[in-house]
């Protein structure tokens, strides 16, 4: 079966996976500047994939414009998420579960 993701917008440096991505090709959709890349790693579905190395401190752009930053130098093909970027509009991001998303800095009772 076909890997595939969506680029939204053309100055975009990540896709969303449109279903669960494993190593290998992944064909992109949308508005691409290529016509694929190479997944490095397991990306959950819905997550983004890097379309190109993007640099420790660099912009996270999607939608044309800059969603966040990356906390590390992620190469391209590997998954983009809340382990190596971090939002640059919602400061609780560092906080959340990276499969889940529930805050893991609430305590419940």
């Amino acid at each position: 079966m076909e890997q595939t993701a969506f680029q939204i917008h053309p100055k975009d440096n990540v896709a969303t996976a449109l279903s669960a991505l494993i190593p290998g090709r992944v064909r992109l959709l949308g508005d691409a500047r290529t016509d694929g890349v190479t997944a490095k790693e397991e990306i959950p579905s819905g997550h983004k994939i890097a379309l190109q190395d993007i640099a420790r401190d660099e912009k996270i752009v999607k939608y044309g414009v800059t969603i966040g930053c990356a906390t590390v130098d992620i190469p391209a093909g590997s998954w983009v998420h809340l382990h190596n970027m971090r939002s640059l509009y919602d400061e609780r991001s560092g906080h959340l579960d990276v499969r889940t998303g529930a805050p893991k800095d609430t305590v419940y009772e």
